[in-house]
């Protein structure tokens, strides 16, 4: 179950700096982070700090099958991994730290838990009952506003992949293609191969 957590008026934090907005949030998360039990996650969606599970270890062949099914396509200088990071979206007022996630490897590296959404070349979601969602809906459209190339969605509950592409459209992308578990879907530019999904099971 997810649990959002709003601030609270700025006087009730620190008068100074104003901890109110955006940059607010990020300094809040950050405490809340170094503060999470294994096996939880903190995000900004929607001007709320919402701490969910990470994936139920069952699924974790999907994840590892889908990073590896990645890495021999990423583009040069990046690369594909499931750390835990947050990729922070500061025009859209988000932060979301995505199950895979495909980034620039050098402009990655800074001193912070918040790493530019910039570098980012793929994410890769896969939804659960407290975040399906915001899988779904609020990723789909900032992912896409934000310029990620490719958003890889996969739903558990209801066994499909979904591959959005062609971004920065009202709506986030304006490509998707969608499948059913067990079939082929082609991840495009800058990747261009066919994403196999035998063998995963919801």
């Amino acid at each position: 179950m997810a649990v959002m957590v709003e601030t609270p008026p700025p006087q009730t934090i620190s008068p100074t700096p104003n901890p109110y907005g955006f940059e607010g949030l990020c300094r809040v998360l950050e405490i809340i982070d170094q503060n999470l039990p294994d096996g939880f996650r903190s995000e900004i969606i929607r001007g709320r700090i919402v701490v969910s599970p990470w994936s139920k270890a069952k699924y974790r062949p999907i994840l590892i099958s889908l990073t590896r099914q990645l890495e021999p396509h990423v583009p040069e200088g990046h690369i594909a991994d499931r750390s835990p990071l947050l990729f922070r979206f500061q025009g859209h007022s988000r932060s979301y730290g995505p199950d895979v996630h495909v980034s620039d490897e050098e402009l990655s590296k800074v001193d912070s838990i918040h790493t530019p959404g910039e570098t980012l070349s793929l994410v890769g979601e896969l939804t659960s009952d407290s975040t399906a969602d915001f899988d779904r809906r609020d990723k789909v459209e900032i992912y896409g506003k934000a310029g990620v190339p490719v958003y890889v969605l996969v739903d558990i509950i209801n066994a499909t992949v979904t591959v959005y592409s062609n971004p920065v459209s009202e709506d986030g992308y304006r490509r998707h293609t969608q499948i059913k578990f067990g079939d082929k879907v082609r991840i495009p530019a800058p990747f261009d191969f066919e994403l196999d999904t035998e063998g995963w099971e919801a």
